[in-house]
């Protein structure tokens, strides 16, 4: 299926990525979830619980949330900041894997909402038959936040950009191979 281009789609992309490279931090300094019972209250952050989960025992919760919570959305803020960065500099450098990087990332964003489900779910089963009383703290809305404003910001990028200077590439690599003598173009040696 084909689409028509998306208009300033490398701008609305880095605004999108700025924005949520602003809410990675606080989604992962402040408190994620608050916790109080009858004998005392506990705010845990995003590193607090990978780190109990680990120190109690629970190694593969520890990786998962690890894995979900700070590692994917971290990785897709360096991937999409890659694949802007090369862009603007009219970058012909991999295409191929640059392309199949953002297929990976357009992949798992709807992954990264596990943390945010994981919340969610706890605050839930925690309210029925319990005297504790778990509350989302404020680094949920800012990880929400990450999570939402990066799968925009990977709907918004048109992969197309990162194949629009082909030719310009082929022509310098070209100049470069036959040192400097500019050999003609034709259309039967092109390699796409």
């Amino acid at each position: 299926m084909l689409h028509e281009r998306r208009p300033d789609s490398l701008t609305r992309t880095v605004s999108l990525l700025a924005a949520a490279a602003l809410a990675y931090i606080p989604a992962n300094l402040l408190p994620i979830m608050h916790a109080s019972s009858l004998s005392h209250s506990e705010d845990d952050t995003i590193l607090g619980g990978v780190a109990y989960f680990w120190t109690s025992g629970d190694w593969p919760l520890a990786v998962v949330v690890f894995v979900a919570s700070v590692l994917v959305p971290m990785l897709k803020l360096i991937a999409l900041t890659l694949l802007t960065a090369t862009i603007r500099r009219g970058s012909v450098w991999r295409r191929r894997e640059r392309a199949g990087l953002y297929r990976l990332v357009e992949r798992i964003g709807r992954w990264s909402m596990l943390d945010v489900f994981v919340v969610a779910l706890t605050v839930t089963l925690v309210r029925f038959g319990s005297f504790a009383v778990i509350t989302a703290g404020p680094a949920a809305l800012a990880f929400a936040a990450v999570v939402i404003l990066t799968m925009l910001a990977s709907h918004q990028f048109d992969p197309r950009l990162i194949w629009d200077n082909v030719d310009a590439g082929e022509r310098l690599l070209r100049r470069v191979n036959d040192g400097g003598r500019g050999a003609p173009m034709t259309t039967t040696n092109r390699n796409f």
